[in-house]
């Protein structure tokens, strides 16, 4: 990971530094992470998230997919909902602060759509 945090820092143009100052953190604190001797925390990769919303955090921890999310992907819609991809069924908000929210809903209904231009509503 810090391989690649130290890409996102050079397709940034910023410093150790002013990330730093830009999450609040100490200055040693992602010099360690950068050499590999520490591991980020959960506190670290949530202000990521919140200051560079653009930044796939998929692709910094595990390496998979691009560095950057689609517009689509990193903008909030209307009601502060994230958009998320079809197949989950939680809505994430961020609430006043800047936390995270996630909202549990279940599946009401469920409608597929043939390929004859038809379709069947699957009531649960």
């Amino acid at each position: 990971m810090n391989k690649r945090l130290l890409q996102f820092l050079a397709a940034e143009n910023i410093t150790q530094t002013q990330l730093a100052e830009t999450l609040d953190v100490a200055k040693a604190s992602v010099s360690n992470i950068l050499a590999g001797r520490n591991r980020p925390g959960y506190d670290f990769i949530e202000s990521l998230m919140l200051h560079y919303p653009s930044l796939n955090i998929e692709w910094l921890i595990t390496g998979k997919g691009r560095m950057y999310r689609s517009e689509a992907d990193s903008a909030l819609q209307e009601d502060g909902s994230v958009p998320l991809p079809a197949s989950s069924v939680e809505a994430y908000t961020i609430d006043k602060i800047g936390k995270v929210v996630v909202n549990q809903r279940k599946i009401s209904s469920i409608c597929v759509f043939f390929d004859d231009g038809t379709f069947q509503e699957i009531r649960l």
